[in-house]
């Protein structure tokens, strides 16, 4: 979703899959320019219910101290704000001053040592069990999805098997955000293009690959693979190989404005994939056994991403953060501050067939990534990042760990006295 190159692929949203999916319309996570509408989170709907370290699933087992460094990340952006901005909704994690004392001790522990890393979070930190009220059923339990960072075969000159560009962000290209006109329509924002003193919608996804911007000098780079191009749009964040053996870091710059619609959800609902056996390489099968199909059906998608050059060593998340593989979490920061950790349990594994119990930090959003109990998780570069991020689609619970210094801010947090025991599980 990887902020100004962090639009990257929720891959339920995407494939169609369940009553989440409907609710969802577009999967790219965006920057705050060009960010798609959302309605203000419902503040009745979140719980916040303290907890002890010992009832966080698989607390004693995870590697804490792989966590350190996003932390650290995150510590970064809460020392260039006042002391007394609040660093999120409703309190949650404080202002940015509660944050020194616990930022000048993570840049002291070693990195490596477990019991050290565990024993520091258990000092500065209370666990909060996050519920959500509007779901009667199953309150604490959510949906955690998977996202990583692409890897395309690419050259700086179109030529050869090099067809496919990469657009940069016109300049023609119009943001409105909608609050300056009226406080109702705050957070609300369009994208498009002014012609004849008017805001119009911009070209659709169809229309630029029919070539409505060629000739603009627009190209960034070009890539072998339509297929993987889209994928690119996804994901929003990716490196591009070239022959040389060297390579661009390119992210999300920009969106032409127009809804997100989920091929995934196209090809359930024309029976070409089940539900069932929908996931991100049984969409790359049927394109790749369809190619004159496939390319009209990703055509049905008229969301279209621009991107630039990025010159940071990964991919940026919405705090303005490198993230970190496996360790930086995409939320809803309609109810969740950026740079809180959070402990992340999910009942099973697609990859290794077991729980995942981590340690997290909220370092992303996404369009997507809506709701209470909801998570998209950064698994990093390569085809193994991509596997376990392509079969991710798993109920699970998360919990906030928040300064113990800031608990008074909290509007929704419950009092910790007495927090209990017991090992909490959303089953």
């Amino acid at each position: 979703m990887l902020a100004r190159g962090r639009s990257v692929f929720n891959f339920v949203v995407m494939f169609g899959l369940g009553a989440v999916l409907a609710a969802c319309a577009a999967p790219q996570k965006t920057d705050d320019e060009l960010i798609a509408p959302s309605e203000t989170a419902d503040k009745t709907q979140q719980t916040f219910v303290p907890v002890s370290f010992a009832a966080l699933p698989g607390w004693e087992e995870d590697q804490v101290s792989y966590a350190l460094p996003a932390l650290r990340k995150s510590c970064e952006k809460f020392a260039l704000k006042p002391d007394d901005k609040l660093i999120g909704p409703n309190g949650i994690g404080g202002a940015a001053g509660d944050w020194k004392p616990i930022c000048t001790e993570a840049y002291s522990l070693p990195n490596g040592d477990d019991d050290k890393a565990r024993a520091f979070f258990e000092s500065f930190f209370q666990p909060y069990l996050i519920t959500d009220l509007g779901d009667e059923n199953k309150p604490a339990a959510g949906l955690f999805t998977g996202y990583y960072e692409a890897g395309l075969r690419g050259s700086r000159s179109q030529g050869g098997i090099y067809q496919t560009p990469l657009y940069k962000r016109p300049d023609d290209l119009v943001l409105v955000g909608l609050g300056a006109f009226k406080n109702d329509w705050r957070g609300k924002r369009l994208a498009g293009k002014l012609e004849d003193g008017q805001l119009v919608p911009y070209a659709s996804r169809a229309e630029i690959e029919a070539g409505k911007l060629r000739g603009k000098n627009l190209e960034l780079v070009w890539v072998d693979d339509p297929v993987d191009a889209f994928f690119l749009h996804i994901q929003g964040s990716g490196r591009v190989l070239f022959a040389d053996g060297s390579s661009m870091r390119v992210g999300y710059d920009g969106h032409n404005g127009h809804d997100y619609t989920s091929i995934g959800r196209i090809l359930i609902d024309r029976g070409e994939i089940s539900k069932e056996a929908m996931s991100m390489q049984a969409i790359r099968k049927w394109l790749a056994a369809h190619p004159k199909k496939g390319q009209e059906l990703m055509r049905e998608n008229s969301s279209f991403i621009f991107f630039r050059e990025l010159k940071d060593e990964g991919p940026v998340g919405a705090q303005g953060v490198v993230l970190t593989p496996g360790r930086s979490l995409a939320v809803d920061k309609r109810y969740m501050s950026l740079g809180v950790p959070l402990w992340l349990y999910t009942f099973t594994d697609p990859v290794d067939n077991a729980p995942i119990s981590r340690l997290v930090v909220a370092q992303d959003t996404g369009g997507a990534i809506k709701g209470v109990v909801r998570g998209d998780v950064f698994w990093g570069f390569g085809k193994k990042a991509a596997e376990r991020a392509g079969k991710m689609k798993e109920e699970g619970s998360v919990f906030a760990l928040l300064p113990l210094n800031s608990l008074s801010r909290c509007t929704l947090c419950e009092a910790a006295e007495d927090s209990p025991n017991e090992t909490i599980s959303a089953q």
